[in-house]
């Protein structure tokens, strides 16, 4: 199939236009065909005016949007890009890539989007984030603490690497979207092509505010000049390069942020009980060898460290050796292919040169450089390179598999004695991103996990238990964190909530729980109540406000509630029932079941005509605070706590929110007795 023919000029999106950059720019090539396939340069572009356009446009739209008004954006363009998915594999061919790595690349990348988008049902309906609880600052309880998290006021700069065009955009936009920072990014040039045919793409559909995404194709080389502090930045690529941006002045001048993925010489542990015949044997060599072959092996979650009982050495050898012999080296359109090229002949001759390096201290057993079949296209005219097998059988005095990472489908079999030196071994990477052990001893697991996890950012436990289901090795998950210790750059990119927070600025608020309330738009312990009037379950979604109270009336608890309420739920505890028991309790007499207070109270608290509310959606704490004796008066303070919006799923799906209820149970000496949030469904006036 003839692809790339006509030689394209690869532009630059900046200030609300899309820009070619002065010069001739930087030659790209096909790295299956090993032709021209464009250019790319940024000269010309202003930095500093673009960063100035970030944070005045885009920051500016983002900052007013609520959480949820950017999870729906998010999702929006998730699914746009997923309905038209398959423009891209055309194009991503280009970059060697097969239809496996295509597919983890452009549909994983829009997954991530979708995942994050999700996350806006943990975010409160504002533009920012109300952080934890509420701390109590004075006896009286008239002076309070809270943290609220607001978008910095800056732009996300995303440096990225050449082996994930679509996805490595993607996943890091997605996070900083959601916080309400705009973002630039700035591929690397060598497949910068296919990320600009994406950001096209997402420009075209006017779904993201005008200044939220701008993107450099060539250089950026000066950009990091013009940072603030209220900036993040954020790289994904080698050691060296990260080490030097890190140290730029600016970077150390205004503290920038700066999160490093870096290079990763992730290992991969078998298990001394999975034997040969074991499903876990089984699994352990289509893990590595999944790992070593997709996309060619440039992943920075590939496994460059196999690490095996010393006793199983010949056995995985010999299964791996030929599971690789099998492996099709080729052009990914022709049937049959299972590898395609690196990205580009400068990455052949990069690993080429590292392979050189390791083989000075260990054996390779699989693979040759030079002696190698391709399938399809010009061995020399395209980026082709063997998978390369090695063994270290001294890996405590040959250490450079320990040092050295080849970017490519290269790996090394190193054996170990005991559990001990399997952990060893592993920390001896300094750091990685992923470590991964298949076993199916679940005490072998937990001793690995726990001794090993301080050099590792995440751990695959696998066994044919979750074998199925599992996304395996490689693969970085929205919500999880991916980033790892020392060598591995010390960041933590996606982590679902706990990501978002990384593009937010945590701040102490102050002062009485009335203004606080008014701060947060959520009702604080404390804070004025203003009477319901009428009840709050007349009224509408919309018609509600933060702080309205429903004061309920009484009800006096008696030893027949408890009994009966005992025989009902089948709860016969003996402090509801054994008055005889109590000795050496806290409690003095029997005492009432803390969910026949959450049930009389709701009892109390609910208007039960039909009206606005839909249903009770759940209870998000629930706290017994002081124990309820017979005799004793207890009464409902039912507070509108905070609104949560609700997009309509169809046309015809009934338009609501979700309200959040304060439910403080209080005594007959005005002492709080229980306490919990409540979740209701409530109808909107307007079912536009």
């Amino acid at each position: 199939m003839e692809r790339n023919k006509k030689i394209m000029d690869y532009q630059n999106y900046a200030l609300g236009s899309w820009i070619k950059g002065d010069g001739k720019g930087t030659p790209l090539y096909n790295a299956i065909t090993g032709q021209e396939i464009g250019t790319a340069s940024s000269n010309g572009l202003d930095f500093n005016e673009m960063m100035k356009y970030a944070r005045k446009m885009g920051g500016h739209s983002l900052r007013k949007m609520t959480f949820q008004e950017r999870g729906l954006m998010l999702k929006a363009l998730a699914l746009h890009l997923h309905s038209v998915k398959n423009k891209f594999y055309e194009l991503s061919y280009a970059t060697g890539a097969t239809k496996l790595d295509s597919w983890i690349d452009i549909e994983g990348g829009i997954g991530n989007l979708f995942a994050n988008a999700s996350l806006r049902r943990q975010f409160p309906d504002l533009p920012f984030y109300v952080d934890g609880e509420a701390a109590k600052l004075s006896k009286e309880g008239t002076f309070i603490g809270h943290h609220i998290m607001v978008p910095k006021e800056g732009v996300a700069i995303h440096i990225n690497a050449f082996n994930f065009p679509i996805w490595g955009m993607l996943e890091k936009i997605a996070v900083n979207l959601m916080a309400g920072v705009p973002a630039i990014v700035k591929p690397a040039t060598l497949t910068c092509y296919l990320t600009e045919f994406m950001v096209r793409e997402i420009i075209a559909t006017n779904i993201l505010p005008e200044g939220s995404l701008q993107l450099i194709c060539g250089s950026a080389s000066g950009i990091l000049d013009y940072v603030c502090s209220e900036d993040i930045v954020t790289f994904t690529g080698s050691a060296s390069t990260g080490k030097i941006l890190k140290s730029h002045a600016k970077i150390i001048e205004e503290a920038v942020p700066f999160n490093m993925e870096a290079d990763s010489l992730n290992a991969s542990i078998l298990g001394k009980d999975a034997v040969p015949g074991t499903e876990e044997f089984n699994l352990y060599i289509k893990e590595v060898l999944k790992e070593m072959t997709v996309k060619a092996g440039q992943k920075c979650t590939a496994v460059r460290r196999i690490i095996v009982p010393e006793e199983l050495i010949e056995d995985v050898q010999k299964a791996l050796s030929d599971k690789l012999s099998k492996v099709t080296i080729g052009d990914p359109s022709v049937e049959g292919v299972r590898m395609g090229a690196l990205a580009g002949n400068p990455q052949v001759m990069e690993v080429s040169q590292k392979v050189e390096q390791l083989a000075q201290s260990q054996s390779i057993i699989y693979g040759d450089l030079e002696n190698f079949e391709v399938v399809g296209a010009n061995k020399k005219s395209g980026a082709f390179i063997s998978p390369i097998l090695f063994l270290n059988e001294k890996p405590y005095e040959n250490i450079d598999c320990h040092s050295i990472e080849a970017f490519g489908p290269v790996s090394t079999i190193l054996p170990y004695k005991n559990l001990n030196e399997a952990i060893e071994l592993s920390r001896m990477g300094k750091g990685s991103l992923v470590c991964s052990i298949i076993t199916a001893d679940d005490n072998i697991a937990r001793e690995f996990t726990i001794n090993a996890a301080s050099m590792h950012g995440r751990i695959l436990v696998l066994n044919k238990d979750c074998a199925k289901e599992s996304t395996g090795h490689g693969s970085p998950m929205p919500l999880l964190t991916h980033g790892g210790p020392g060598r591995a750059g010390g960041g933590e990119e996606m982590g679902g909530k706990r990501g978002i927070l990384h593009y937010l600025q945590r701040t102490a608020i102050q002062g009485h729980p009335t203004t606080i309330s008014k701060i947060t738009n959520q009702y604080q312990v404390g804070g004025k109540q203003n009477e319901a009037e009428p009840h709050v379950f007349r009224k509408h979604f919309e018609e509600l406000e933060i702080g309205e109270t429903v004061f309920t009336d009484t009800h006096t608890v008696s030893l027949k509630n408890i009994e009966d309420f005992s025989e009902i739920s089948g709860d016969k505890f003996y402090a509801h029932m054994d008055e005889n028991a109590l000795e050496g309790t806290i409690f003095t007499e029997r005492v009432a079941h803390g969910y026949y207070i959450l049930s009389r109270a709701a009892g109390l608290f609910v208007d039960p005509p039909k009206g606005p509310v839909l249903l009770n959606y759940g209870i998000d704490e629930c706290r017994f605070t002081k124990p309820v004796y017979p005799g004793m008066t207890i009464a409902v303070r039912f507070t509108v706590k905070e609104k949560i919006e609700q997009e309509k799923k169809t046309d015809d799906d009934i338009a609501k929110g979700i309200v959040k209820f304060l439910v403080d149970v209080y005594d007959d000496e005005n002492e709080t007795v229980m306490m919990a949030t409540i979740l209701t469904m409530i109808k909107k006036k307007n079912q536009d």
